[in-house]
């Protein structure tokens, strides 16, 4: 296990691929309140077959590994994610991929370091911190397989709040990669932080200048589909996409065209990079 202390708070984070000359450092910002588990797993296997890149896979403070008890507000977990990624990567150009509150947070940091973020991209955003205001889809299943409705029962799948496809594939990678978090969630963390939600800091830049991806979810009543668009101006080299049979997880759901649009994000990047 590794850490990097950012004013007395003991960060976690998971480290794959090189480092050193040439190599291009990706930090990876989870959504709320999971933790590296469910980006290591989505975005692992876009790297598979790709060489120099440096992946950084933080846990956010009182999230996964990263125990935070003095942390009471998002913009104490943006302080600190910042003080991690300039301790993890002091010089040199670096990228940010960020997960639902995650992409709340990458694109804050996008607008702090504009001139030293190589790329960003937002995955199944928050864009409005106040839940009452998001513009939302109903919530729905699109698709609902009998067997799994027979082994796990109508009763948990009806409870899960997540999934609009509900599949052998969808349920186990769900319940590897996000009951893990949830259940090592600091719960009075969590509502500290719940209860001061927004940040004061900016998030967007007046003008952000190098490869972007925005993806959401047609069908995601968590965070919304509507919201993201206000982005897009803020990010003239974004590909903006949205998914259809897809919700919140999106990255599980559909996870062909997310590795796809991932795989051509991190072409620009290094395109962009090398010109």
């Amino acid at each position: 296990m590794a850490y990097v202390e950012v004013d007395g708070v003991r960060v976690h984070y998971v480290e794959h691929g090189p480092d050193g000359p040439g190599v291009v450092t990706v930090v990876l910002v989870h959504g709320f309140p999971v933790d590296h588990r469910i980006m290591t797993s989505g975005f692992e296997p876009v790297f598979a077959d790709r060489s120099g890149w440096r992946r950084l896979y933080v846990d956010l403070p009182g999230m996964g590994r990263t125990t935070a008890p003095e942390v009471a507000s998002t913009d104490d977990v943006f302080r600190i994610l910042r003080g991690a990624i300039e301790a993890l990567v002091p010089e040199g150009p670096y990228a940010l991929v960020g997960q639902s509150y995650g992409g709340y947070l990458v694109r804050g940091l996008a607008a702090a370091d504009p001139e030293r973020v190589a790329g960003m991209a937002a995955l199944v955003t928050v864009v409005e911190p106040r839940h009452e205001l998001r513009q939302l889809p109903q919530r729905q299943v699109l698709v609902r397989h009998p067997a799994l409705a027979e082994r796990v029962g109508a009763a948990a799948l009806e409870a899960e709040e997540i999934l609009v496809v509900q599949t052998e594939e969808t349920w186990e990678r769900s319940r590897q990669e996000v009951d893990p978090g949830l259940a090592a969630a600091d719960p009075e963390v969590a509502a500290k932080v719940e209860a001061h939600y927004a940040g004061t800091f900016p998030i967007e830049p007046a003008l952000f200048e190098k490869p972007a991806l925005v993806v959401v979810g047609r069908q995601d009543s968590v965070t919304g589909y509507r919201d993201a668009w206000s982005l897009v101006e803020h990010y003239p080299r974004a590909t903006f996409a949205v998914l259809d049979r897809a919700g919140h997880a999106l990255h599980i759901e559909q996870r062909g065209l997310f590795e796809t649009l991932v795989g051509d994000w991190l072409d620009r990047v290094e395109e962009a990079s090398q010109s």
